[in-house]
């Protein structure tokens, strides 16, 4: 009876099949090679890049020819001798495959029996503090592009058997490692169950932009402006949220993880707030609440103040652009806001050593000769700049810039529209945030709908050692904490 694992009839044959398949002339990294493990010939595959080459190195020097031996079963032979960890049986040529090329070493035994052993060790760097949720105290340590090493940050947090790791291979040509985790005792098998069914109708050819291309194709985002997980590159906040029954998703290549389901105010949350005092950390949280709607509403109310007159209270009397300028008010504000982002992504493209010179000539040189030569007013130039800070404040790089798409609406409708466009417009975006519902989770609780208790947990950053039961929205199977 053949075995399971007997994919070929001879080695040579696994050999020419091998060398055909990854073109052995034009492909330099793929080694493949016939060795001895003591007196069995085995043909070995993997890719050189992708493995520990010292340790496979030492461990096959210590295999070299022994005496004569007879062998009956190669299979037991090789498990006796080369008895490493993550030894496993190949069953498919494909599963073969996907193990040399995910960092496996392949072994092809004289009569064609396949095994994979774990030799990953995969290009990359090592686990350093993100720059985009830096902390005064805290940890240092943040998630790298090595899926196996972020598995690990996470597990040295939650030390639990309950915490799974579910790996599936997406597309058909990256075969791109993504990784499901979460409590078993606590995670809601409905999002469980809807979060599979989407990876598994993924139909593409590759991941390339790892997390950010998963995200699309599992909330089918299409235009929304809105970011629909939470992406971190932090351990300790990824723990977090595991422990009160999120799901999340580690993509390989990619240093930051999805967290979900998730509202807007779980982007408006940082791992600041924990590490300073209750009261600290809930001004710290009111303020970013304050600067996402300032960064929204800001511009547009100025505007708004600044060319109805009527609408002016007294003792504000001293708004308003004195300079004449011969390009429009709202044309100026849109350049101007337009010109920020601009000087933004230059920051982006812009070598670090010259990336604050060049924010020094921007802000200070243009900026200044803009005003001289009446290209734009100086209030203009401080009530952008102001608003430029409360997009900063916020900590979802993705939700800034959805702040920043609304604002230019708003902004436009209220030139347009005037008084009634600014409400219109404010109420048309605020009912586009209701309708909101990732995941069956609506995107503005425990605002809408309102939930009084769970909303003054999320305005006010309580003790930790206060009883506070799981968020509902999440469904964890425990919502008491213990």
């Amino acid at each position: 009876m053949t075995n399971s694992n007997q994919l070929f009839a001879t080695l040579e044959l696994a050999k020419d099949y091998f060398e055909k398949t990854f073109d052995s002339e034009n492909t330099f990294d793929v080694c493949i090679k016939v060795i001895t493990i003591r007196n069995l010939p085995t043909l070995t595959v993997y890719v050189s890049g992708l493995i520990n080459s010292d340790t496979l190195t030492e461990l096959l020097a210590s295999l070299q020819w022994q005496e004569e031996e007879d062998i009956t079963d190669e299979v037991a032979y090789f498990h006796a001798h080369f008895n490493y960890h993550g030894n496993e049986e190949s069953t498919s040529i494909d599963d073969f495959l996907l193990g040399v090329l995910s960092g496996r070493v392949g072994f092809i035994t004289q009569n064609g029996f396949c095994f994979l052993s774990e030799f990953r060790q995969y290009p990359g760097r090592n686990p350093e503090e993100p720059d985009n949720e830096k902390v005064i105290r805290g940890s240092r340590d943040g998630f790298a592009e090595n899926i196996i090493q972020n598995a690990g940050l996470i597990r040295r947090r939650i030390r639990s058997e309950k915490l799974r790791f579910q790996m599936h291979h997406l597309t058909t040509l990256g075969q791109t490692d993504v990784a499901v985790s979460y409590m078993e005792n606590l995670v809601n098998e409905k999002h469980l169950h809807w979060l599979i069914e989407r990876l598994h109708q993924i139909n593409h050819d590759g991941l390339t932009m790892g997390d950010k291309s998963l995200e699309e194709w599992l909330f089918k985002q299409k235009f929304h402006p809105v970011p629909f997980v939470r992406y971190s590159e932090r351990p300790d906040i990824v723990a977090a949220h595991l422990l009160e029954g999120h799901i999340a998703i580690i993509v390989d290549t990619s240093p930051s993880v999805m967290l979900m389901p998730v509202t807007m105010f779980h982007l408006l949350q940082h791992a600041e707030e924990y590490r300073q005092a209750p009261i600290v950390g809930t001004m710290m949280r009111i303020l970013r609440y304050i600067a996402v709607i300032f960064s929204l509403t800001l511009l547009p109310l100025w505007y708004l103040l600044v060319t109805n007159d009527n609408l002016l209270p007294e003792k504000l009397a001293f708004l308003g652009s004195k300079e004449p300028s011969e390009i429009p008010l709202f044309l100026q504000m849109i350049v101007a806001d337009i010109g920020l982002e601009y000087l933004r992504l230059a920051a982006i493209h812009t070598p670090t050593p010259l990336s604050t010179a060049m924010g020094l000539l921007a802000g200070i040189t243009i900026g200044q000769i803009a005003i001289d030569v009446g290209l734009f007013s100086s209030e203009v130039v401080l009530y952008i700049a102001i608003t430029a800070i409360f997009t900063f404040a916020l900590p979802s790089y993705e939700l800034s810039i959805s702040v920043k798409i609304f604002r230019l609406l708003l902004l436009t409708s209220t030139a347009l529209f005037g008084l009634n466009g600014f409400f219109i417009g404010g109420f048309i975006i605020f009912s586009y945030l209701c309708s909101l519902k990732p995941m069956n989770v609506p995107y503005l609780w425990p605002l809408i709908p309102f939930f009084p208790k769970a909303f003054m947990r999320v305005v006010i950053r309580f003790p930790v050692s206060q009883d506070a039961p799981r968020p509902y929205i999440v469904g964890a199977k425990q919502r008491k904490r213990s």
